[in-house]
C-alpha cells in the first residue's frame, strides 16, 4: 500500500465516488429541490461564467489572509518567544489569549470596522486573530519542549540563555512550528471570508469571497454560490501547500519524519 502509484490512484477512486454519489444526490432530489445540490458540471460552467468576478474577489481575499497570516507568525514567534522564558509570564497570559482566541469572529468585526474601518484592514485583522492561536500555542509548546540531555549539554559547556534559545531551542521547536503553520494556513482563508462577510467592504472592487457569496445567496445563484466555496478552498490548498514545501525544505534534511519521506 506504500507504492507510489496508490498515493494517485486511491484519491482517484475516492474522487469519483463522491462524484458519482453527488450525481446520485442530485438526480434523487425532485425537480424543484435539485437547486439544493448543482451538479458539478453546472458549478463548473457558473465558474466560467463568473470567472472574472471570483478572480477579483480571490484576489482580495487572498490579500486580507495573507496579510493576517504574516503579521499572526511575527506575532506568535515574538509571544512564543517571551512566554517559553518564563512559566510566569506564560501562567499570566495564557488565560487572556483562550479569551481572544473563544471570542466568535462576527462579534469582534464590529470592533475592527469602529477601530481601522471596513475593508482590507479589518479582514486582515480579523485573519490574524484566527490564525494567532495555533501559532503561538505550537511554537511555545516546542521552545519549552526541547530535550533536557540537550539544555544540559548547552549549560556544561557554559552557553549564554540566548545562545540556548537560539542555537538550541528554536531548531528544535520547529516541528511544532510548522505544525501550527499549518493550522493557520488551513484557518486563515476561512477567517478571511468570514470577515469579509463581517467587515468587508465592497468599495473601489474591495469585495472578497465572502462578498461574493453573500451576493450570490442572495440573488438565487446557488452554482455560482458554490463555486465560490470552492474557490475558497482552492485557496486554502495553495496556503497549505506553501507551507508544507516550507516545512520539507526546511526540515528533510535532519527531522525523522522528513527523511523517511525521502527514501
Amino acid at each position: 500500500m506504500s507504492h507510489p502509484a496508490f498515493r494517485i490512484l486511491l484519491p482517484a477512486l475516492a474522487g469519483a465516488l463522491v462524484l458519482a454519489l453527488w450525481y446520485g444526490i442530485h438526480f434523487y432530489l425532485t425537480a424543484e429541490m435539485r437547486f439544493l445540490l448543482p451538479t458539478p458540471g453546472a458549478i463548473l460552467d457558473a465558474f466560467v461564467e463568473h470567472r472574472g468576478a471570483l478572480a477579483r474577489a480571490t484576489w482580495n481575499t487572498a490579500q486580507g489572509a495573507l496579510l493576517g497570516f504574516g503579521l499572526a507568525i511575527v506575532v506568535s514567534f515574538a509571544l512564543a518567544i517571551l512566554l517559553s522564558l518564563s512559566s510566569l509570564v506564560r501562567t499570566s497570559l495564557y488565560p487572556y489569549l483562550m479569551a481572544l482566541q473563544m471570542t466568535p469572529l462576527p462579534v469582534l468585526a464590529p470592533i475592527c470596522v469602529i477601530w481601522v474601518g471596513a475593508g482590507l484592514n479589518s479582514v486582515a485583522l480579523l485573519t490574524f486573530v484566527i490564525a494567532f492561536f495555533p501559532l503561538v500555542v505550537n511554537t511555545t509548546q516546542g521552545l519549552i519542549s526541547t530535550d533536557r540531555n540537550l539544555v544540559e549539554l548547552f549549560a556544561l559547556y557554559r552557553a549564554s540563555r540566548w545562545q540556548q534559545l537560539f542555537l538550541l531551542r528554536v531548531p528544535s521547536a520547529l516541528p511544532y512550528f510548522f505544525t501550527g503553520l499549518r493550522i493557520a494556513a488551513t484557518i486563515a482563508p476561512i477567517g478571511a471570508v468570514v470577515a469579509d462577510m463581517n467587515a468587508g467592504s465592497s468599495a473601489g472592487g474591495g469585495g472578497g469571497l465572502g462578498f461574493q457569496a453573500v451576493i450570490y445567496s442572495a440573488q438565487a445563484k446557488y452554482p455560482a454560490l458554490f463555486a465560490t466555496a470552492a474557490t475558497t478552498c482552492l485557496l486554502g490548498f495553495v496556503l497549505n501547500a506553501a507551507v508544507l514545501t516550507l516545512a520539507w525544505l526546511t526540515l528533510r534534511h535532519w527531522h525523522d519524519a522528513y527523511e523517511r519521506r525521502d527514501r
